[in-house]
Formats: C-alpha cells, structure tokens, sequence
C-alpha cells in the first residue's frame, strides 16, 4: 500500500487537504487524516495482508487526478522519425498526464479492425501510461462499428476538413451515412473546417480563416442533432463556434468542445512577430497548424467562455523542426508537456489576472475529459477510481526549455515562456512513472482503457 499524507487536492469542486491511501492500483481512501493505527483496520476491512506501507509526504504539494490529453497524435505506426508510443507517452508522464486518446491518421491510418489491432499492439509494447485509440472515418468504412463492434475505441474521428494524412470526409452523404450509424453510445469527434472553404480561400492565398472552421462546425452540430448521436468539436478556435455550441448546448444537443493551448495562449499577431523572439531564423513556419492562430478577440473568447468548453486538449502534433523550417513545413506542434505549467502559471497570474482557477484545470483536463469519453474509473481522486495522480510543486519558477524535453521531435513553441508550478511526481494506477527528472515507468506499463468495457 501507498500513504500519500497532506497533499491538497484539487477537483472541479474545489481544494481539500487530504491523505490518499492506495492498495495496488485503486483509490482505497480518501481522508483528512489517516493515522498509522487506521491502517491496520482498513486492511482488515478490505481483506489486504498485512506488509510495510509507503509513506510520501506531500505537504505543500497539489495533487491533481491524473490528468487526461484526449487529443494526441502518437505518430506511430508511419512517422517514427518524430514520435513513437514511448516517446509521446514519456512526454505525457512528465507532463502530468496520465492518459491520452490518440488520433488514427497515421500511416496506415486506424480505420478498421486489423489496423486497430496493429496500432494497438505497438501501444501495449511501448507504453508507459494509459492510452485510449480513435477509430478513423472514411469515405467508404461507414459501418465500421457494426462490422468491429467489440474494438474498444474511445470514438470515431472524422476529418471534416482537411489535415495532416489522407482521412478526409468532406461531402454530405459519408458525414450523414457516419452520424447515422455509428453507435449511440459513443462519442463522435470531428476536425470541423470546411474543406470546400479551405480550397476557395487557399486559391487566394488566405489561409484557413474563421468561417472555414465556423461553417463545418454548424454543420456538425446540426448533423449530430438530427441523428441523435453525440458530437465532440476538436479543437474550438473562434468566437462563433463558442457561440454555436453555446446555443446548442442550451436547446439540449449532446455537444461537447474542446479548446488547445495554443489557441488560449497564442494569437496570429504573436505567430507573425515569433520569429524576432525566438530566433534568428524565421519562426512563422513553427506555428503553422489546423485550424490556425486567430485574433485576440478570438482567443479572449475563449477564456470567456470556459463554462462551455469540456476538456482542454492538445492536439499534441509532434514534427521535427527540419520538417517544420521546409518549404512546405506540415501543420501542428506539440504540447503534452506544457498543458499543465502553462495552465499552473495562468492560474498563478504570472500572465496577468487569472482567468481560471485550479478547480477549473481539475474539470478541464481531469473530470470533464473522463466524462466525455466514459473514462469510468479516471478523472477522480475517490476512493475505487484508479490511482492516477499529479503531483505539484505549486512555487516551482522556471523557463519552459530549461528542463528536458521527452517528445522526441525536442521543442516546443513555448520556449522561453515563465512557469509557476511544475509536475514533481506522476503515478499511473499507482505506480510511480514520473520522480520529476526521469520517466521511470517501463514500456508497457501502459494499459489500453476501453470506454465500452
């Protein structure tokens, strides 16, 4: 067994100090106080031997449940040159997070049940935290879920609009054919850009702007609305799908968002000035992504309206920095292991006033993912819920690129940004993965979480 004594503990309710006892890889108590005599009675009452206890003072730490990335692009099987399943994990550990949902566009792309298999069995060797895996829509797999019904996949992803890969289901019919057949009971997230849009604009030397992303994403609701099923908007990036599923929501749609990082810390003025603050090289390629960096009104959006955002994601989209420097650099950067210091550090006000609290990191990364994608056992710390926990050093200053970085694409385009609070210790069900310097966990450590099982 494992004491965690007089940590405080945050969740979407708030800050409690707490000891957290935990037997193998489950919750077994949670208490303001669990004394070296109550130890033996909780054993006796839940039937353990008796054996030493291990004891992790945790005062003046923060303890977060494991937090839960549900938009990560692992990378492999195809572009292991910048990512593979040890490397995004490891990545994930040291950044607090304990679970990710990994996205299918890869090569080959997770579209059906023997590629399902494959990209599974690559995790199971590799992993070092838990991992869930999306199916991918395509133009012809529309009764994917009735042909594999029993695969275990967190969702059906569906590429709207074009991105990186060659998933993309762009006309009315397979987007209607796959809204009306896939399971009522599972989630549906989309990449909602217009692709029609996206060309029109492209053939004019603009790139992806706002309406692209606002018309797919009424579409997808409207979609999701008719067919009963439930949608999750990736990646929200505008006032007006903020107002959108605001709306939806209010009329009883089963819509759920997500925000990324860098479109609540990143604007296209920053993204056209970066190249001056970060190096002598230009920089602009670095931030190119889909969908891209908007305006400040944009981004004030939607630290305005964190009551309708659900989950706080990624969209970790690791490529080397010779791939990002070319002359065609592909869209996305990574994050797995800046989500939380830049959520910590805003919360602290080092950015200015605080526009979220810690509650609002517990129900954005931790509880509101769980609940989305049915993560039974995660996103809690209560007792029976699996023993994923983040440990904080609230006072820790530093510079984002001082520490290590584990993704194997090596920066990020946070790089020189202050940081208030960074991750001392990660435990996934119980075992120690992160000690704060090392990834510790071995590789395939990690376990599929299946939202169906």
């Amino acid at each position: 067994m494992m004491l965690i004594r007089q940590g405080t503990l945050v969740s979407a309710g708030g800050l409690r100090r707490a000891d957290i006892l935990v037997a193998g890889e489950h919750i077994l108590a949670v208490e303001d106080a669990i004394r070296d005599d109550d130890l033996a009675v909780l054993r006796a009452r839940h039937g353990l031997p008796n054996g030493a206890t291990q004891i992790i003072d945790a005062a003046g730490l923060l303890i977060f449940p494991g937090l839960i990335d549900v938009h990560v692009h692992a990378r492999e099987p195809g572009a292991e040159h910048k990512e593979d399943w040890h490397s995004v994990t490891c990545a994930a550990v040291a950044g607090g997070v304990t679970t990710v949902l990994a996205m299918p566009n890869t090569a080959p792309a997770v579209t059906d049940a023997p590629s399902f298999a494959h990209t599974l069995s690559l995790a199971q060797r590799k992993a070092v935290c838990d991992f869930g895996l999306y199916l991918g829509a395509t133009n012809a797999n529309q009764r994917v879920a009735e042909q594999a019904p029993d695969l275990g996949e967190c969702g059906l992803k569906i590429y709207m609009g074009s991105s990186t890969g060659d998933l993309l289901v762009q006309d009315f019919e397979p987007q209607y054919e796959h809204f009306a057949h896939y399971p009522h009971d599972r989630v549906i997230a989309v990449h909602a850009e217009h692709e029609p849009a996206v060309q029109y604009f492209a053939r004019r030397g603009v790139r992806r702007p706002p309406i692209c992303a606002e018309l797919e994403t009424a579409r997808a609701i409207t979609l999701a609305r008719h067919c009963e099923r439930p949608v999750h908007i990736c990646h929200l990036s505008t006032r007006r799908e903020i107002e959108l599923v605001r709306e939806a929501k209010s009329r009883g749609a089963r819509v759920t968002c997500e925000a990324t990082p860098h479109h609540l810390f990143l604007t296209l003025d920053y993204e056209l000035q970066s190249g001056a603050r970060l190096s002598d090289d230009d920089a602009r390629p670095l931030f190119q992504m889909n969908p891209p960096l908007r305006e400040l009104a944009d981004l004030d959006a939607l630290w305005d309206n964190l009551d309708v955002i659900d989950c706080i994601a990624t969209d970790h989209a690791p490529h080397t920095l010779e791939e990002k420097r070319s002359a065609h650099p592909p869209s996305g950067v990574p994050g797995l292991e800046t989500l939380l210091p830049l959520l910590l550090t805003a919360a602290s006000g080092e950015y200015g006033p605080a526009r979220l609290g810690l509650a609002d990191i517990a129900r954005l990364c931790c509880e509101g993912p769980a609940r989305v994608f049915g993560l039974a056992r995660k996103g809690r710390i209560a007792p029976g819920f699996d023993a994923d926990l983040t440990l904080v050093d609230p006072d820790a200053a530093w510079f984002i690129g001082d520490k290590a970085i584990f993704s194997k694409c090596g920066w990020t385009p946070f790089t020189g940004w202050r940081a208030r609070g960074a991750v001392s210790r990660t435990f996934v069900r119980g075992r120690l993965a992160f000690d704060g310097q090392t990834v510790v966990a071995p590789p395939g450590s990690g376990r599929h979480v299946n939202p169906n099982g």
